[in-house]
């Protein structure tokens, strides 16, 4: 047969033309046979005396090909088309060896041409899929993938998603997208995609369906406002009253978990109960009028109608008419006259008063300063609160403080003026503490328990600030004048540092710092802003400052220029919030600047207000610490058993509040908290337990792990997330615990917590928790609030602020305290050093170590020993 045809080739067809080669109109295509149907190759050239098919090499037999000759209508010139069929045996006859193709060669007189190589494959698709969806149950709102790998197949097969038999659209619901890898992922689950879904896989050979993968979004119930307390159950005396919520914000769907805690809140009252009320005896008849009547008087108040009782019911008062021989008719002009008298004396007395009276006034308003608008600063002093002696190790820092250990003080003298000319400080034999010139003035101890619901309803009394706590737990307030001072908030990390003549010379003010509840103040954020710092108040606004403030308070941010951009908000009297500083970019001729630390940063203003850190990212490596604190039942009564895992930003003021809130639950601390680094990757966190000796305890957990929402966490607006693992225990003989409890972000930072303790007795962990007593004294008044003496600062001050030799001046100090990323804003200000210590009196008090100051004081090079002594005389 190849003889034949090579044969046939070698006779072209006369009447072509010789200068032609053959071109293809119709080339043979890949095909697929499905199931044992043949499949058909053709291919059509032009001039062509002979076309063949070449297949894997082999050409095929001549009497299997198909020939049709027509004309070019066009060219005139001869078309041929050939096909042919092949047929599964022929392909499986290679199979595995290599694939099965053909190809079309064409002749002319010319010479050939050959075509494109088709290839003949056997489609199929095979039954079982690679991987399935299966079966989850998720939260609202939380993300959902559900993976497919369809089965093996030739051509590969198209994946498409059904929802209960319906066909799933990307292009119509913009929650739903399908991955290159057929995964079908729902962005944030709904109530309404709770059904079967189940992956289909089709080509042109079968269609294949997997089982399908029930997806259950529930919802967890939570609790809704309490009602108000009902009636008294008594209308007189003891009885109770009660409250009631209902777990219907939400109310749990899809067997989401129910409400923890109680639905009804009882407690005692008592109701006074009513007295009604009663005469008195009738006074004396009075004497005989001039209009001959008498009369005489009782008063209901034997006893008196209180709580509701009924009043007296009957006349007051009883007049009569008088007997004749008792009635007398006088003459009335020496009445008169006596009446006239009288008048004239009483009005006397009354002018007398009120002359006494101004003269009073204007002495007192003599001498008081025109700017104390509040008499509670004259009785309330400048309050000391505590005072710490100087520290023995510190022997070449002289610390000059007040005797306070009476109630009443008097201080003579006049204190030292700063001089800025000469490098060293002439101070005259005086004492150092007149905080209000050179004559006598006598300081006050007071209650601060006693002035704070004073000071918090003069507050309350302004429009703007209505919105400030009622109560003194977050708050601090003083009386300050220009010696400065110091407001903390204990065990929050938050203060305020007045420096040394901040406040002008002749006023005082009264000052407050309060730390807010998130919930009582309305932060807006946008994008992807996030709360990075408390809410924190210092006031009041508006008072002049001649020299920044410096307010103190923690922050959750890992800061990176390339990650984060940080501002600072506040809050103007209309309500607003404003930006007034982004960190990493600050003019120095600004009112702000911020001195950003690993865990606190320090706000320099010259304007009080209320104040926040708020942070954007930039990238998904932008990263906020959180705190993770582990609370369970100090005593457990039933088998049930909850360990709940709070998820807190990083910060001492939260973590109060929940210490606090615990020990209201009765809850103990029961692991030393760990710090996980929750980064900006939209990824929730999730929570799980493990490794229970399943023979003491089970788990009510229905799912695998527990998770918190990204957003939830990322915003900063909700304190106090957790999540409650409730534990069984098969015996109420058990009282030990091990596990192990992991909390991690996906695709990102985890922790794990092993728990090993016994819950009826175990406090190991108790150390933690700051108890109410330790408090510290909330304001600090003169030269009590700062660590450096009064007049070792004015030397150092006096000393470094003018320009030196060799650069021994306040820029070296800086570069000694590695504060030299600040120089720009500390020349921007009348005293560079004032700025330097007063950064260092706000980083390190009440522990900071005076030595090592004035090692790097002594460093600079004006090595005076006059700069860090103070003698006896000259205090």
């Amino acid at each position: 047969a190849g003889a034949q045809q090579s044969a046939t080739v070698a006779n072209p067809v006369s009447g072509v033309s010789p200068d032609l080669l053959p071109h293809f109109q119709l080339e043979p295509e890949d095909v697929y046979i499905v199931k044992n149907k043949a499949v058909s190759l053709a291919c059509r050239a032009t001039p062509a005396t002979q076309i063949y098919f070449k297949c894997n090499g082999e050409w095929v037999h001549q009497g299997d090909h198909v020939t049709q000759h027509s004309t070019d209508r066009g060219t005139g010139l001869p078309v041929m088309e050939v096909r042919i069929e092949v047929t599964r045996q022929q392909v499986e006859k290679i199979f595995g060896l290599e694939e099965y193709w053909c190809q079309c060669v064409a002749w002319s007189s010319s010479g050939t041409t050959k075509s494109q190589k088709a290839f003949v494959r056997i489609a199929y698709l095979r039954k079982n899929f690679e991987q399935e969806p299966t079966a989850r149950e998720v939260s609202i709102e939380q993300g959902i993938v559900l993976p497919c790998r369809p089965p093996e197949g030739i051509p590969p097969a198209e994946v498409e998603w059904l929802r209960n038999e319906e066909l799933v659209d990307p292009a119509l619901d913009a929650n739903v997208y399908v991955t290159p890898e057929h995964s079908l992922v729902l962005r944030q689950a709904r109530l309404a995609d709770t059904a079967n879904y189940t992956c289909v896989a089709k080509n042109i050979v079968a269609r294949r369906r997997s089982t399908s993968a029930a997806i259950t979004v529930y919802v967890n119930g939570g609790w809704s406002t309490w009602t108000q307390w009902s009636g008294c159950s008594t209308s007189c005396g003891r009885g109770w009253q009660k409250r009631s919520r209902t777990c219907t914000n939400p109310t749990p769907l899809n067997g989401g978990a129910f409400c923890e805690g109680q639905n009804v809140q009882k407690t005692a009252c008592t109701t006074l109960c009513p007295v009604d009320g009663a005469w008195s005896e009738w006074s004396k008849w009075s004497v005989c009028g001039a209009e001959c009547t008498y009369w005489r008087s009782r008063e209901c108040s034997e006893p008196a109608p209180r709580n509701g009782g009924q009043e007296c019911h009957g006349p007051e008062l009883d007049t009569r008419n008088c007997t004749s021989e008792l009635c007398s008719h006088a003459t009335p002009g020496a009445e008169d006259v006596a009446l006239y008298v009288g008048l004239v004396a009483v009005a006397v007395c009354l002018v007398l008063l009120l002359l006494v009276g101004v003269l009073v006034y204007c002495r007192k308003k003599g001498g008081l300063d025109a700017d104390v608008a509040d008499s509670s600063i004259l009785t309330a002093g400048f309050q000391p609160v505590s005072i710490k002696p100087s520290k023995a190790d510190n022997p070449s820092l002289l610390t000059i403080q007040p005797d306070l250990s009476t109630a009443t003080m008097t201080y003579q003298g006049s204190l030292c003026p700063r001089q800025d000319g000469p490098a060293k400080l002439q101070l005259p034999n005086g004492h150092l503490l007149s905080p209000l010139g050179a004559g006598r003035h006598t300081l006050h101890h007071s209650s601060p328990a006693a002035e704070g619901a004073d000071f918090v309803a003069r507050l309350s009394t302004q429009s703007y600030f209505r919105s400030l706590p009622r109560g003194t737990t977050n708050m601090a307030y003083g009386t300050f004048n220009f010696l400065g001072g110091r407001l903390m908030i204990p065990n929050t990390g938050i203060s305020l540092l007045i420096p040394p003549d901040a406040i002008p010379r002749g006023k005082i003010y009264e000052v407050y710092l309060t730390l807010h509840k998130q919930e009582d103040v309305r932060l807006p954020l946008a994008g992807c802003q996030t709360l990075l710092s408390p809410i924190v108040s210092c006031g009041p606004p508006g008072v002049l400052l001649t020299r920044p403030a410096i307010l103190a308070m923690g922050h959750c941010v890992e800061a990176s220029a390339e990650n984060w951009s940080i501002r600072l908000k506040k809050q103007s009297c209309e309500g607003t919030w404003e930006d007034v500083l982004q960190l990493g970019a600050e003019p120095c001729t600004e009112l702000y600047y911020c001195q950003l630390e690993a865990q606190a940063c320090y706000i320099f203003t010259e304007q009080l207000g209320r104040f926040a850190l708020v942070g954007e990212s930039l990238s998904m490596a932008a990263s906020k610490r959180l705190k993770l604190v582990l609370f369970a039942p100090a005593a457990c009564p039933s088998l049930e058993y909850n360990i709940r895992v709070y998820c807190l930003s990083d910060t001492q003021d939260v973590l109060k509040e929940v210490i606090q809130l615990e020990k209201q639950l009765g809850g103990q601390l029961i692991g030393a908290p760990r710090v996980l680094h929750f980064k900006d990757s939209y990824h929730n966190l999730r929570l799980s337990i493990h490794d229970m000796p399943s023979s003491l305890w089970k788990s009510k957990l229905l799912a695998s792990y527990q998770e918190i929402p990204f957003y939830h966490i990322w915003s900063g607006l909700q304190p106090f997330l957790h999540c409650t693992f409730t534990l069984e225990r098969l015996s109420p003989s058990t009282c030990e615990l091990a596990c192990k409890i992991w909390v991690w972000q996906v695709e990102g930072d985890g922790q794990s917590f092993t728990v090993n303790f016994n819950i009826a007795k175990d406090t190991r962990f108790s150390d933690w928790l700051v108890p109410d007593s330790e408090v510290g004294a909330p304001a600090l008044v003169g030269p009590s609030a700062f660590k450096i003496p009064f007049l070792i600062r004015q030397k150092i001050i006096s000393s470094l602020d003018p320009p030196g030799t060799r650069g021994a001046d306040w820029r070296t100090l800086a570069q000694k305290l590695n504060l030299d990323s600040h120089l720009s804003f500390f020349a921007s200000k009348p005293s560079p050093t004032a700025m330097i210590l007063n950064l260092w009196e706000a980083r390190h008090f009440p522990n900071g170590n005076l030595s090592q100051l004035a090692a790097a004081v002594a460093e600079v090079g004006k090595q005076d020993s006059a700069l860090f002594a103070v003698s006896e005389a000259e205090c």
